[in-house]
């Protein structure tokens, strides 16, 4: 590496343009650089007064957004050599150029705007987006780039102050990256509350939010580059998914979801976590292996186990309801054993899958819903159920309203969003003498009744958690190759 020769540093004062008293940086043919505006800490750079415009490596160059005010969405390579190091970035479009290339190649390519630092001083440039994979360097400094106080230096490199691909490995990477406009998909077949307030923080935050109707995605599967397609074409790649799967197309809804994590986009809520959330049976096993307390459940298949069935429960009143039901819907109180053994019986009639459940009389008609985002309960409402209705849901005519929650019901509620691997969960508890205990873990839950009760902008929260989530992630350093 050639380094400035003595007396010389980053500066050159005898240089033409020195006579005002400014300074004039001294550039070699190759220089270390950061696009902090792009999550580029360190890069390489070629300086080519030849070329008029600077490029930046880039792939999976897509568009987004409004036509008004195009966003374009891309993927860099910082170290060349190093596929397995991608720096997601995301910028305006400021114009669209053909570009001719040293061989005559002639490309259309997206320009972006960015800030260039270089040894404590920075100023804006302009950018071209190529494909340079393969190239020693993977960004071209062009002459429109270099200020009139730059003197080049043809035969030297790294005039100014060397940096280090050290930090793409350090964990400051995902704390020190920009906030970048993420294209984003909410998965929904409605056009209600919750989505609408999911498109409007979006947007508002200056991400473009796109609303997919689930069963109108179809897939194509296979090992080279599996897709998701909607109406008749590929979908482009998302930033994040946002699911709202309908209990009713939770299979389907579920394959999209494993589609798009297949392609490694990240989604709020995987799909096993919706997939056990959904079956009631399923879901309560998986507290009941992570020792989460809940009321009493037993399940059986058989008519002839009714009688004990009701037995593992303990006494009437029981509840006994569907394993697929949601909003309150197939859930039936049962007062006493003979009603019980009525209603149990005119399930298995229906050949319908139910649990019975242990009725916790203190409750009163009173649950608990926590929304839980991340790692943290970012909002809790209580829930009452109407006048004579043991059933609390808002979807039946219950009220609810802000309320403070103990440390053991957060512990709680934490602990039962985690134990499905959801990052977004409605958790309801019942309030009971031994404590709270998990009614139920909802993959979808609907934002209108808490935010409405508790006053809070809560989308907001859920995009701060997609927002920490997608920024890059450190890489492990290589082990240099073995020699012998």
């Amino acid at each position: 590496m050639t380094k400035p020769q003595d007396g010389q540093g980053p500066f050159d004062t005898d240089a033409p343009g020195a006579d005002d008293g400014s300074r004039v940086l001294r550039f070699g043919w190759e220089e270390w650089v950061a696009l902090p505006d792009l999550g580029l800490p360190a890069l390489k750079v070629k300086v080519d007064t030849g070329a008029r415009t600077s490029s930046l490596h880039a792939f999976d160059i897509e568009t987004f957004g409004p036509a008004t005010a195009p966003k374009v969405r891309f993927a860099v390579h910082p170290i060349p050599g190093r596929d397995d190091l991608v720096i997601p970035c995301s910028a305006d479009v400021v114009d669209r150029r053909t570009v001719t290339s040293s061989n005559g190649e002639s490309e259309d390519r997206y320009v972006i705007a960015s800030t260039l630092v270089v040894g404590g001083e920075a100023w804006p440039i302009e950018l071209t987006l190529t494909n340079r994979l393969g190239m020693t360097s993977h960004m071209l400094l062009g002459r429109e780039a270099l200020r009139d106080h730059i003197s080049i230096v043809a035969t030297d490199r790294f005039c100014q102050p060397e940096l280090s691909y050290d930090v793409y490995h350090s964990t400051s990477m995902r704390k020190d990256a920009p906030k970048r406009a993420l294209r984003i998909a909410v998965l929904s077949r409605e056009n209600n509350y919750s989505t609408r307030r999911l498109v409007e923080e979006g947007e508002k935050r200056g991400h473009a939010v796109e609303v997919i109707d689930t069963t109108r995605c179809y897939m194509a599967i296979n090992a080279l580059s599996p897709e998701v397609h909607y109406d008749g074409k590929r979908l482009p790649r998302y930033d994040a998914v946002i699911p709202r799967i309908g209990a009713s197309i939770t299979p389907y809804g579920t394959a999209v979801i494993r589609q798009f994590e297949t392609i490694g986009t990240y989604c709020v809520n995987g799909s096993a976590g919706i997939t056990a959330s959904r079956d009631k049976l399923h879901a309560h096993q998986v507290l009941a292996r992570h020792r989460i307390g809940m009321p009493a459940t037993a399940f059986a298949n058989s008519p002839k186990d009714t009688g004990n069935l009701i037995g593992l429960v303990g006494s009437a009143p029981l509840i006994v309801k569907l394993l697929e039901s949601t909003q309150g819907k197939g859930v039936v109180l049962a007062e006493t054993r003979k009603a019980a053994e009525s209603v149990i019986s005119a399930f298995r009639g229906l050949k319908a899958n139910f649990l019975v459940q242990h009725f916790v009389k203190e409750a009163a008609g009173e649950d608990l819903r926590c929304l839980v985002i991340g790692n943290k309960v970012v909002g809790a409402i209580l829930r009452t159920g109407a006048e004579g209705d043991f059933r609390s849901n808002l979807h039946q005519g219950g009220t609810a309203r802000a309320v403070r929650i103990t440390r053991a019901e957060r512990d709680v509620a934490l602990k039962s969003a985690r134990a499905f691997g959801l990052n977004l969960a409605g958790v309801d508890l019942l309030r009971s003498s031994d404590g709270p205990r998990v009614l139920e873990v909802n993959s979808s839950p609907g934002l209108e009744g808490i935010e409405q009760a508790t006053a809070r902008n809560l989308a907001e929260k859920l995009y701060e958690e997609i927002e920490m989530r997608v920024r890059p992630t450190p890489v492990r350093r290589r082990k240099p190759a073995a020699s012998g």
